[in-house]
């Protein structure tokens, strides 16, 4: 199991996090491991989420309602991103007289 961590592993790379701040994480669903034959496993992107909540946790003095904001916040806006990037791939293969009206229609808008 690559890029797979159990909670002991997930305490030991994760400095900030406590064993109180994982369990409010994953009974918030901020944090939403995966269930395997051993238990929970975390992956990477569940390290990277909890060394941002513990930051926001303690620098803001965040409660999980607010934690479970900002990520929300945040996953949308990268899905966001994730979409204006498979637009712009697609547009990449068009025309350029196609380009330019859509360039056109954007600029009218802003």
């Amino acid at each position: 199991m690559m890029d797979m961590f159990t909670e002991v592993e997930v305490l030991a790379a994760v400095p900030r996090l406590t064993r109180r701040h994982l369990t409010t994480f994953v009974a918030a669903r901020i944090v939403e491991p995966l269930q395997a034959e051993a238990g929970l496993v975390f992956r990477r992107i569940d390290l990277a989420r909890m060394e941002l909540l513990c930051e926001l946790a303690e620098e803001f003095d965040l409660d999980e309602d607010a934690l479970d904001l900002v990520m929300s916040l945040l996953d949308q806006l990268h899905a966001a991103r994730r979409d204006l990037r498979a637009v712009a791939s697609a547009l990449a293969g068009e025309a350029p007289e196609i380009r330019a009206r859509i360039g056109a229609a954007l600029a009218d808008e802003g």
